[in-house]
């Protein structure tokens, strides 16, 4: 019953000032239309026919109004006569003067005046001038009318009010764009949504705690933080643990991006910033959460092209005031997400600003499950899912990966028509999201999918053969993507790499080109990202990691980023060469190795590679027939913290 009230009222129409402008408008209308049409006349005649009344003496008066045209009064005698019985003019509304029984439209008045005389009857002639007094008030204001009406619509548009977009908000455009939540908004996510993240959801529920029950803080003469800063992955719930925030704190939470700011007129992003502050502080203890904080937050003096009188400067230099200034209120709480920390202001950074930086890395093993169980509540799985084994094979994945993982193995559990979803979903979705849609329709020849073959056996025989390369998982040759073949690996997740398994894996992904050079004697454009990446890890084991001999224990890496604005190398020419010649040196001795292991095994590469070409998929089960069992097996404790899948492109 309170709902249908609550819809009754909701119902009835809202008061609106048109109402007032229509009631206006209706009685000036009123009056025009009572001043003009009260009655209705006799009849319209023509000249002739008022010449032939005159000279019968049936016409008492003719009135000439405005010089244009002619009421025509009948005498009592003419208006019993049968041809005028018609000519009463009938009233709406009573009158006490006399009205017309005819009119006509007269040509020329001088003309019109010499007849009369002609006949004797000019005495009957008068003249008058009539005025419409509030039709020509109206004709007189309409233009005015129109023109405020037309201001009023504009105006009304370009201040956000009723029927105006968001785009046309001129006056408005210095006020803050974020979006309140508060105790009128219902935020459904809680930290119970947020799997994994533990340090970093301990550091921001102590953030809520500290606007619940601040007394338990402050008596021990501690001070509420002024603000946290999230840093990570792309992916690694941020924004999530974000709305977390908004969900438990229970205080008024303004949300907003850092392009919010951004405006094509100067001074907009201060004003917003300033205005943004001022509706926290009056809405206090409250907080403020900027997404995407790199957007303004920009180390300054960095823009070359622009002068240092930059306007995403001037807001940056407002929000430091708004932070910490001497207006500022202790009771504002920011929270900042960015995956892009090293490009932040350093006065940004400071504490005072962001007490807090809370590093919001990818998820581990453990936390990846945690994940799992979240993305897995809606969806209808299999009863025997092991979990352990999902969040093995997804290593390296944040949590929007797994949410994608999750969202794809349904699709594709529908798509082939199952029940619930099961293991083999989950796999396939991997294989969908790390090396895209499979495409078994695309022409290859005979003498390209052989090849094919040998370069992915060539990767799997020299994986299985090293020590620290990254294990098997499997291999195939059907296109997928933008590759023609892949092999897929389940590297460890190791903290530190050394040296040896380094150049293991930079083996291990030469061995494909290396098996084209053993079995065709020819190579071709297959190994194409093989390349990319071992000169990759190459040329970090020279200049960032300080692995080389030759170079010594030097870096050129800078951390700070100031080196991308630089157009001189931190190193001089020699150095250069020498750097170049050591890269080639490393790529091409772990060429060498991989050629004299593949020599060794070129029988089991070649029984291998026909197995590929046969069943187009192979798994680890194919290489343990061939090699047996792989003589650098790790212990199952050890083999929980396994990672990355990776693909070697064909």
């Amino acid at each position: 019953m309170a709902n249908d009230k609550k819809n009754i009222k909701e119902k009835k129409p809202k008061f609106s000032p048109y109402w007032i402008y229509g009631i206006v408008l209706a009685i000036f209308l009123g009056f025009q239309l009572f001043s003009s049409g009260s009655y209705q006349d006799g009849g319209t005649i023509t000249p002739s026919e008022f010449f032939k009344y005159a000279e019968d003496n049936d016409v008492e008066k003719v009135e000439i109004i405005n010089r244009r045209i002619a009421q025509v009064y009948l005498t009592k005698e003419a208006q019993e006569k049968e041809v005028h019985k018609s000519s009463k003019p009938k009233t709406f509304i009573p009158s006490a003067t006399k009205l017309p029984n005819y009119k006509f439209e007269i040509g020329d008045l001088q003309n019109f005046e010499n007849d009369l005389k002609a006949i004797n009857k000019y005495d009957i002639l008068s003249w008058d001038t009539k005025e419409n007094v509030w039709g020509d008030f109206l004709l007189g204001i309409l233009p005015f009318i129109l023109l405020i009406g037309v201001w009023i619509f504009i105006m009304r548009r370009m201040s956000g009010g009723a029927g105006g977009g968001a785009g046309g908000q001129i006056f408005n455009i210095g006020k803050s764009k974020a979006k309140l939540f508060d105790q009128n908004t219902e935020v459904k996510t809680s930290f119970k949504d947020v799997a994994g993240l533990e340090g970093a959801k301990e550091e921001v529920q102590e953030i809520v705690d500290f606007l619940k029950f601040p007394e338990k803080y402050t008596t021990l003469g501690g001070k509420i933080p002024k603000g946290a800063l999230l840093v990570g992955p792309p992916g690694t719930g941020k924004t999530l643990l974000a709305k977390a925030v908004a969900g438990e704190a229970k205080v008024p939470f303004f949300s907003l991006s850092g392009s919010d700011f951004v405006e094509m007129f100067v001074g907009v992003g201060a004003s917003r910033v300033r205005d943004l502050f001022k509706q926290a502080k009056e809405k206090s203890p409250s907080i403020i959460f900027i997404d995407e904080i790199d957007a303004i937050g920009r180390a300054r003096g960095k823009n070359a092209m622009s002068g240092s009188n930059d306007e995403r400067e001037n807001t940056l230099n407002q929000l430091l005031t708004e932070m910490d200034g001497f207006g500022t209120n202790t009771n504002v709480i920011v929270i900042a997400a960015t995956n892009r920390a090293d490009i932040l202001d350093k006065a940004l950074m400071r504490a005072g600003r962001f007490d807090r930086q809370i590093f919001v890395d990818l998820p581990d093993v453990r936390e990846r499950k945690e994940i799992f169980e979240v993305h897995l509540r809606p969806l209808k799985k299999a009863k025997n899912l092991d979990l352990d084994f999902l969040s093995k094979q997804t290593p390296g994945f944040s949590g929007a990966d797994i949410a994608n993982v999750c969202n794809e193995a349904a699709l594709i559990a529908a798509r082939n028509g199952k029940k619930a979803v099961d293991k083999q979903d989950f796999l396939d979705a991997v294989d969908r999201i790390i090396g895209g849609l499979e495409k078994k329709n695309k022409i290859i020849t005979p003498s390209e999918k052989r090849a094919v073959a040998f370069h992915e056996a060539g990767h799997a025989v020299t994986s299985w053969m090293l020590e620290h390369a990254a294990p098997l998982v499997k291999v195939t040759i059907v296109p997928r993507g933008r590759s023609l073949g892949a092999a897929w690996y389940l590297p460890e997740e190791r903290l530190i790499v050394r040296p040896e398994q380094m150049l293991d894996e930079m083996c291990a992904a030469l061995g494909g080109r290396a098996a084209e050079k053993v079995i065709f004697n020819k190579i071709s454009t297959g190994a194409l990202s093989d390349l990319e990446k071992v000169t990759k890890q190459a040329r970090a084991m020279v200049t960032v990691y300080g692995l080389s001999d030759k170079i010594g224990n030097l870096t050129y890496y800078d951390s700070s980023g100031q080196s991308e604005y630089g157009f001189s190398k931190p190193y001089s020419e020699q150095t250069a060469e020498l750097i170049d010649k050591e890269i080639s040196a490393i790529i091409e001795e772990q060429y060498q190795r991989a050629l004299k292991l593949l020599e060794e095994n070129k029988d089991k590469l070649t029984e291998l590679a026909e197995v590929l070409l046969e069943k187009e998929v192979i798994f680890k089960d194919n290489l343990e027939k061939i090699f047996g069992k792989r003589p650098f097996e790790k212990s199952n404790s050890e083999e929980a913290e396994k990672g990355k899948i990776t693909e070697e492109e064909e």
